[in-house]
């Protein structure tokens, strides 16, 4: 009896193991099933915009659906340009359109981004009274220049042009004076004669041309140098890069599907931006900027805009002296594997 105790026993010990086994298999199974569930679930992307035409390719990459389209869950943050950099900071944006220009001093202070593609040029003018003595930079050698603030990409955009002049246009030594204005005031202050010249951004420096009649000193959508080099870059965290390169090539991939669409259809994009309330204005005004921006997509053209803003902005005095141009913008850039230049259609 007490042998058949023990074989009951075992038995029991036996089969209760058999079934524990049997559930454990079931556990790792279903553990299984929700790990490929969740591997197959869209990686989510926060992208920081702001009310510009120029950021087309972030709205039409959302709003057509490349992004959803590579397995990502887009979240569209909302963030003034102005404050790009503390949005990165805070972990609220890991995705961006960037003036190059402007992008340069923060990621020497430290702002962990890097460049992934151009994505378009132009976007930035210089504007002065149609009957201003001032024919080209080298006329505004000691007379003043407005602005929306002294980091802003128009006043770097400015600061360049001077120096290319010949112009003194570093920090200690200026030939020219900047004042500060609000955006929205720039173009009265230049029709009062507060300033000599003022440099903006569009849409507000296209629709200031056209109400004052201003005339146009520089575009850099047509403007040698500035019109061969991109403008804006799409602009991704470094830890993003790092941690999921896979995602960051999606989000590069998709943003720049979106910008050869705008080259493809100007009109349509204008009408989407204005229907869902990215940017206000009208569609002619909106279509005719994008169609001077030239929205061809490139790395390699991203990379050369990051190599040529650096090397002026050490010139200039903006950027520490001695900046390596070559491994800053190593550093600030990113190539994808078996990722093309310039995408195909």
């Amino acid at each position: 009896m007490i042998f058949m105790f023990k074989f009951s026993k075992c038995r029991r010990l036996l089969a209760l193991g058999a079934a524990t086994l049997a559930l454990g298999s079931l556990l790792l199974s279903g553990c299984g099933e929700q790990q490929a569930a969740k591997s197959n679930e869209p990686v989510k992307v926060k992208i920081g915009w702001s009310p510009s035409a120029c950021q087309a390719p972030l709205f039409v990459a959302y709003e057509k659906g490349f992004l959803q389209e590579e397995g990502l869950d887009p979240e569209m943050i909302q963030v003034d340009a102005a404050h790009i950099s503390e949005a990165v900071g805070a972990d609220q944006v890991q995705v961006f359109n960037g003036l190059v220009s402007k992008m340069i001093q923060p990621m020497e202070n430290g702002l962990a981004v890097q460049a992934t593609t151009g994505l378009h040029k132009g976007c930035v003018k210089v504007l002065v009274p149609k009957d201003s003595t001032v024919q080209s930079f080298v006329n505004l050698k000691g007379k003043k220049i407005g602005v929306a603030g002294m980091a802003d990409a128009g006043t770097i955009i400015a600061r360049r042009a001077l120096h290319y002049a010949g112009v003194d246009a570093t920090s200690t030594t200026t030939e020219v004076e900047f004042a500060v204005y609000g955006r929205n005031d720039l173009p009265q202050a230049l029709d009062t004669g507060k300033v000599d010249a003022i440099a903006l951004n569009d849409p507000q420096a296209s629709i200031a041309a056209q109400e004052y009649g201003y005339r146009v000193l520089l575009d850099t959508a047509k403007d040698k140098p500035f019109g061969d080099e991109y403008c804006c870059d799409l602009f991704i965290t470094s830890k993003l890069i790092k941690e999921d390169p896979e995602t960051a090539a999606k989000v590069t991939r998709a943003v720049q599907r979106a910008s050869q669409w705008i080259q493809a259809h100007p009109e349509e994009t204008a009408q989407l931006e204005l229907d869902k309330k990215y940017v206000a204005g009208d569609v002619a005004l909106v279509t005719s900027l994008l169609k001077s921006y030239d929205y061809t997509p490139s790395v390699q053209g991203g990379h050369d805009a990051v190599y040529a803003a650096v090397k002026s902005l050490v010139e200039i005095g903006i950027l520490k002296e001695g900046t390596d141009a070559d491994k800053f913008t190593e550093a600030h850039t990113a190539f994808f594997k078996d990722f093309p230049d310039v995408p195909s259609n």
